[in-house]
């Protein structure tokens, strides 16, 4: 059986990185009433092309199975992505001299969680988002939104309408484009003289040296390493000059780029993550293997805290309806009988049963009805958030868990 083709050069890529076996959507949230009903599943494979070295996803689904129906991701209901997102534009509207006359454009805009600042900040802004159910929430309030996929065909309807905006900006949203060279031309019609386009993503360097298997998901299609976004934007008349690398979501970047003629000068910063990279062997195959071989400790080890919990009688349940965290449970097999139910502040996912495991979620006050002994954060990435926010769960001698990158119990 020949390989797939990669998704940004069309050359064979054969190497595998991972293979979490077959996996219902990760934002795919049961209804009790179709509870009875079998879940579809899907390949979650992903793979390492060797000669632009982007690693993507086995394709098992299409972007409209994801996106374009009820979609229960919303950006807002995080404080600290809330706070990172305020002060980019604050940055921003400095950097790039936004004002009243500079508009700025986010793809995948979800739901208003940063053009907000922007528009408050003075900027006009316009979202593009694919799920209507997330965009109408951003339109409640007061942030201007089209329904729709990003790519050429987007991009040049905008232009044609004389959309001209002096930035673009898109938050992890690179990760869930399947045509990313059709995502990559659209920038290329879009942006025009010196307008700058950004866009933050999980740093696979991250993803690899810390185990960060659980970001692994149908919707996204990439996991993106400066080397593979210098390949993909070169190919389209874009330059990177500068890159930053953040805290968020485990360790990402924020890659500035322009147009090839583009007079934006080239930043250090740039070298640096690019010489990192090359450290870790990411520009050989090297730098991809044994990653499924640390999975599985993860996994073992984690199965083995719950079992130990239930054989002592202990009560388990979990915090955050988190796509990473449906990855994990359904790559580790635990259900119910394990994890009892989990908690979410977001009221699309509460009454809901997880993909997969079938977890009941529920609102977070039930954590307070009925404290567990132990309560596993799925969305480890804000872990300190969530355990500052839950001093009177500690004071009544619940433990706070994380799987990733190795099983870390608070004492």
């Amino acid at each position: 059986m020949s390989a797939p083709l990669c998704r940004g050069c069309g050359l064979p890529a054969p190497r595998i990185l991972i293979d979490l076996g077959a996996q219902p959507l990760a934002n795919s949230y049961v209804r009790p009433e179709t509870a009875d009903k079998p879940e579809p599943t899907y390949p979650l494979r992903v793979r390492v092309c060797d000669a632009c070295l982007l690693v993507q996803a086995d394709e098992a689904s299409t972007p409209e199975d994801i996106f374009a129906h009820d979609y229960a991701y919303f950006s807002s209901f995080s404080d600290s992505w809330l706070a990172h997102c305020k002060a980019y534009a604050t940055m921003a509207m400095a950097q790039f001299a936004l004002n009243a006359d500079t508009l700025v454009v986010e793809i995948a805009s979800n739901d208003g969680y940063l053009l907000q600042y922007f528009k408050q900040a003075g900027a006009p802004v316009l979202g593009v988002e694919p799920a209507a159910n997330v965009a109408q929430r951003a339109i409640e309030i007061g942030v201007p939104t089209r329904v729709a996929f990003f790519g050429r065909e987007t991009a040049q309807t905008m232009r044609d309408e004389g959309l001209a905006p002096r930035l673009i900006c898109s938050a992890n949203v690179l990760a869930h484009v399947p045509d990313i060279n059709d995502f990559a031309a659209g920038l290329a019609i879009l942006l025009q003289g010196e307008a700058v386009y950004t866009v933050e993503f999980p740093h696979l360097l991250n993803l690899i040296a810390h185990n960060q298997f659980d970001t692994i998901y149908h919707e996204h299609y990439s996991y993106l390493s400066l080397l593979a976004i210098e390949k993909l934007f070169a190919r389209h008349g874009l330059r990177v000059f500068d890159v930053e690398e953040l805290p968020t979501h485990g360790g990402s970047l924020r890659v500035y780029a322009c147009l090839e003629s583009a007079s934006h000068a080239l930043g250090p910063r740039v070298a640096a993550v690019l010489a990192k990279e090359r450290a870790h062997h990411l520009d050989a195959p090297e730098g991809y293997a044994g990653f499924e071989a640390k999975a599985q400790g993860v996994r073992d080890a984690f199965l083995s805290f719950l079992r130990n919990a239930k054989a002592s009688g202990k009560s388990v349940a979990a915090y955050g309806a988190a796509a990473k965290g449906n990855t994990l449970l359904n790559y580790c097999g635990v259900g119910p009988e394990l994890i009892s139910f989990c908690v979410d502040r977001n009221p699309a996912k509460q009454n809901t049963l997880l993909p997969g495991s079938r977890i009941p979620v529920r609102d977070p006050q039930a954590l307070r009805d009925a404290p567990p002994d132990f309560l596993v954060i799925l969305p480890w990435n804000i872990r300190d958030e969530v355990i500052a926010q839950s001093q009177d769960l500690r004071d009544r001698g619940v433990r706070f868990v994380t799987a990733i990158p190795e099983l870390r119990v608070e004492a």
